[in-house]
């Protein structure tokens, strides 16, 4: 097997020397982590379109198309897109991108995971038994994966290592210039409300309390009596804010906000389908500057 791979590694960096990497990203942050790395020496396509929950789409010709022109695809992972990329990769007949290949990169494989072991069952809602997958709201961790990835595209297209390597690098400088200011501005939070446990990562990264979901349990819509409840233990509380993702559902949030008085904010998980690194960051700035209150 490690032969064969080996083999597989070799052909695919010979068909791709002095040429474009086509790279098909599930998602716009995955998109954009690709063309950072890779500068001109890539080519992206965006499969998931950034103003959708990327759980819940469908498999699609386009997509298929996509993964068929591909020399890699990269992915979150950790079954973020098990709805419809399994289908989406079967449907293009493109081995090059089969998991366990070379072109087959998930970002989730490469960093430590929180909420791991979490049993399979979905009476638990929409779990994911192998942790959290939405490890780009953690942007040390996003920066880690962007160095994966940049030894990923080296054995693709060993001729441009060092420039993916030197991309790679000045991502995770950008990070680490802004974490002080974020880590800052959130001492200021009196905790947030959550729709669904996306943001779990930033707010862990600054120390910011989760008072709660909107969601009874992931991936489940928020029932009246759960809202209620919700309500009476906030009652007493220094006033929180509640953040949730643009395409979800703004009932529950709003319902909360009416008897709390609280702050509702409605931000975008993703950049646009040709987000830069700068407004990765900025997205996250949006996020910090919510949550902070």
């Amino acid at each position: 097997m490690t032969r064969m791979l080996l083999g597989i590694t070799l052909l695919l960096a010979a068909a791709v020397a002095g040429a474009q990497v086509n790279i098909a990203a599930t998602t716009s942050n995955m998109g954009m982590l690709a063309r950072t790395i890779g500068g001109d020496a890539v080519q992206v396509r965006v499969m998931a379109p950034p103003d959708r929950d990327a759980h819940y789409l469908e498999a699609r010709p386009s997509m298929m198309a996509t993964l068929r022109r591909a020399d890699m695809v990269v992915a979150v992972g950790a079954e973020l897109e098990v709805g419809w990329l399994p289908a989406a990769t079967r449907g293009a007949a493109n081995p090059r991108v089969h998991p366990g290949r070379p072109g087959y990169f998930e970002a989730a494989a490469q960093v430590s995971l929180i909420d791991e072991g979490q049993p399979a069952d979905r009476r638990l809602g929409d779990v994911h038994p192998t942790g959290n997958p939405h490890v780009y709201f953690d942007p040390p961790r996003f920066a880690l994966v962007g160095e994966a990835l940049a030894e990923r595209l080296a054995e693709l297209d060993p001729a441009r290592a060092e420039d993916f390597r030197a991309r790679a690098q000045a991502f995770s400088e950008q990070v680490a210039e802004r974490m002080p200011r974020w880590q800052e501005r959130a001492n200021s939070s009196n905790g947030v409300i959550l729709y669904h446990k996306d943001a779990d990562y930033l707010a862990r990264l600054l120390d910011v309390e989760v008072l709660g979901y909107i969601e009874p349990i992931p991936g489940v819509p928020p029932t009246a009596r759960h809202l209620r409840d919700l309500v009476s233990r906030m009652q007493g509380r220094p006033e929180g804010i509640i953040a949730h993702a643009s395409y979800e559902s703004s009932r529950g949030p709003g319902f909360i906000q009416e008897q709390l008085g609280w702050e509702v904010h409605a931000l975008p998980t993703n950049v646009a389908l040709d987000g830069t690194a700068k407004d990765y960051l900025d997205l996250i700035e949006a996020w910090v500057a919510a949550l902070s209150g």
